[in-house]
């Protein structure tokens, strides 16, 4: 009887020693969640539910910041506008899934004498027609192809029932290449830096709902770069060329990882062959992440961390470790410890609160949790 009261006693003060093992310092709570998966909040609007007399006084509230938008001459209000406008923020970067019936939009000087909004925007029809003009300069644009416009500038145009994606980004972040996009202001992208950028927009459409915060800055900035490389007048092609090839290799390495974090080759040497460059390319490649092993070693930990965080996931903490491919329990907890500064067990049994994965401060999230708020906040 005494042994059995010894053994429990034992078990009972387990929690501690574990705890001591791996000593770390104390920081506030709210300072060591990481920002996990998914780190974007949409901001969906449609006029689906409204009556349909009703709807397209709706849009035209809703599009107010950017353009003033009419009806085709063979609609009226009462045929309805059922319209789909669903935002993303990257903090210094919007994307916008768009769904609407045919309609004409103008920015006008007027407008622009009244706003403070004055960004970059790339337009991808996925269906529909558009042409806008600038300055007596029409540009007719056709899915699968790429415009670009500011809205720093007055234009008028019109869609056809379309759906597109947009993708706004605030004029300070060219402000080293002002004069290259200026130059190109109202025009459709074409060629081999074109199609690249397309697929790329493709692919950051197709993980909008499992990005991580750490991501977000990341992308914003190999946008940019896509963008200006697109630009970029022949003589700079060489360098623009090199950089797009670096983006989009980087692009398909994060894939590769995150398609293959609970597999026991997941290896640099793997990843040479999958992607099919040297090893001393791979190690340049993610030398600004801090190394592919530690990369690989983050990715799997994040995952790890969202698991376990999951009220709906109800494996054992041994389990999700495995699943993530760690084939040691102490090895996963010990380095859980060590990335996050808590324990696997603390966020299982939601000691640790998860940090809000807005793109913007909290105490800015009222005021700018609409489309125009996200619009205004953009260039600040």
């Amino acid at each position: 009887m005494d042994a059995k009261k010894h053994g429990e006693a034992r078990a009972r003060q387990a929690p501690e020693r574990d705890r001591r093992r791996w000593p770390r310092e104390a920081q506030p709570h709210n300072e060591l969640a990481p920002s996990l998966a998914p780190a974007l909040d949409p901001l969906p609007f449609s006029t689906r539910e409204l009556a349909p007399e009703q709807q397209f006084a709706a849009w035209q509230a809703h599009m107010a910041p950017l353009v003033e938008v009419k009806l085709p001459d063979d609609k009226s209000a009462d045929d309805g506008f059922p319209a789909d406008h669903t935002a993303w923020n990257f903090g210094r970067m919007l994307i916008v899934q768009q769904r609407t019936p045919a309609y004409s939009y103008m920015r006008s000087a007027a407008k622009l004498r009244s706003s403070s909004i004055d960004h970059w925007y790339i337009a991808l029809p996925r269906t529909g027609r558009s042409w806008t003009e600038v300055d007596r300069r029409v540009a007719e644009n056709q899915p699968g192809k790429l415009e670009i416009r500011s809205l720093g500038y007055p234009f008028r145009g019109r869609t056809t029932e379309s759906e597109s994606l947009f993708v706004y980004l605030p004029r300070d972040l060219f402000a080293d290449a002002r004069a290259t996009l200026d130059a190109k202001n109202n025009s459709v992208l074409s060629g081999n830096f074109a199609d690249l950028l397309l697929d790329y927009l493709n692919s950051i459409e197709a993980r909008l709902h499992s990005l991580t915060a750490d991501d977000l800055p990341r992308i914003v900035h190999a946008t940019r770069s896509m963008i200006i490389a697109c630009l970029s007048p022949p003589a700079e092609h060489a360098a623009a060329a090199e950089q797009l090839v670096s983006v989009a290799l980087m692009e398909r390495a994060r894939r590769y990882v995150q398609n293959n974090l609970d597999a026991a080759h997941l290896t640099p040497d793997s990843m040479c062959r999958a992607l099919g460059v040297s090893r001393s390319r791979l190690y340049q490649l993610f030398e600004p992440s801090g190394g592919v092993l530690h990369y690989i070693q983050s990715r799997r930990l994040l995952a790890a961390h969202v698991a376990l965080g999951d009220p709906a996931d109800s494996r054992r903490i041994v389990d999700i470790a495995e699943a993530v491919g760690f084939s040691s329990a102490a090895n996963f907890s010990r380095a859980f410890s060590k990335e996050f500064g808590y324990s696997p067990r603390e966020v299982r049994s939601s000691a640790v609160p998860p940090r809000p994965a807005h793109s913007v401060p909290l105490a800015e999230h009222d005021r700018v949790s609409s489309f125009e708020g996200w619009l205004k906040a953009l260039g600040s």
